[in-house]
């Protein structure tokens, strides 16, 4: 991984990338956010597949780019799934990319996250600040999905996963870390409505997928995924809504028109929206 550049430039260049690989990206999810999860896939110009039965889901790897593994529900089936497909994509060697939803809040998901990282090697996590908190062992307060209370050594905690699991760590909240094991970025983009939807934590984990499966470097990858997110988030809240759903439909529009040359063109200095803190 590289020091990564942000610039509109390059953002531009990394969306041209996934219009022009149109990458395939599986997605083993919960049912709550699935449909928005593959939407946004395809407006940022890849293909979704939701594959995840515990014989599909291995299969369905051979094809992919890359694959999301989203423990925001757990049942038996469905955690053989993720942990056989996250296997089998190493095999195949396709990035894999954790949402370890809900990790802290019940034993029988933190005993799956923990298998997996166990197991199974990951071109990046993504988490909110709470989930990363607790994948680093430290004190979390996560209630259902979550992430409530202080984290003022999130920086820190997010950059100690990075180096336990040699992976690019993305940790949502007020402000977005980005994370490796050499480099901290803090992530200025983003509306206050994003967190009145529910979901948008899991869009972020499929763009950090989508990104991942269209674009070579995986730090560059990560950080361009979560500022393209927060930006699009900004540019929905700029369109007329009435409330979180009209906001949301906003969103995705605002997505699916972030074009390269879109992107190409923003008069902001989007190296002034990411900071490099260590």
């Amino acid at each position: 991984m590289t020091d990564a550049s942000v610039s509109a430039a390059a953002l531009s260049k990394s969306l041209a990338s996934l219009r022009e690989a149109e990458p395939l990206i599986q997605h083993l999810t919960n049912r709550v956010t699935i449909n928005d999860v593959a939407n946004i896939t395809l407006h940022w110009g890849a293909l979704p597949v939701m594959a995840d039965g515990p014989d599909d889901g291995p299969e369905m790897a051979q094809g992919a780019s890359a694959v999301l593994l989203n423990t925001g529900q757990v049942n038996d089936s469905l955690s053989e799934a993720i942990y056989e497909t996250g296997l089998a994509a190493n095999e195949l060697g396709v990035p894999v990319v954790l949402d370890p939803v809900g990790m802290g809040s019940t034993p029988t998901r933190n005993e799956l996250v923990e298998r997996l990282l166990a197991d199974v090697d990951f071109a990046a996590i993504k988490g909110n600040y709470g989930e990363i908190t607790a994948l680093a062992g430290a004190e979390a307060e996560v209630r259902g999905v979550e992430s409530v209370g202080e984290y003022d050594e999130i920086e820190d905690t997010a950059q100690a996963v990075a180096e336990s699991a040699d992976t690019v760590v993305v940790a949502s909240g007020e402000t977005d870390i980005v994370a490796t094991a050499d480099a901290v970025y803090r992530v200025d983009s983003g509306h206050e409505m994003m967190g009145e939807v529910v979901g948008t934590g899991c869009m972020l984990g499929g763009t950090v997928a989508t990104f991942c499966g269209g674009v070579d470097d995986t730090l560059t990858a990560a950080l361009h995924a979560t500022l393209a997110f927060g930006l699009v988030g900004e540019r929905a809240a700029d369109i007329d809504y009435n409330g979180p759903a009209s906001y949301r439909t906003n969103f995705l529009d605002s997505v699916w028109n972030l074009t390269p040359d879109a992107a190409g063109d923003i008069d902001d200095d989007l190296s002034e929206r990411v900071e490099r803190v260590e």
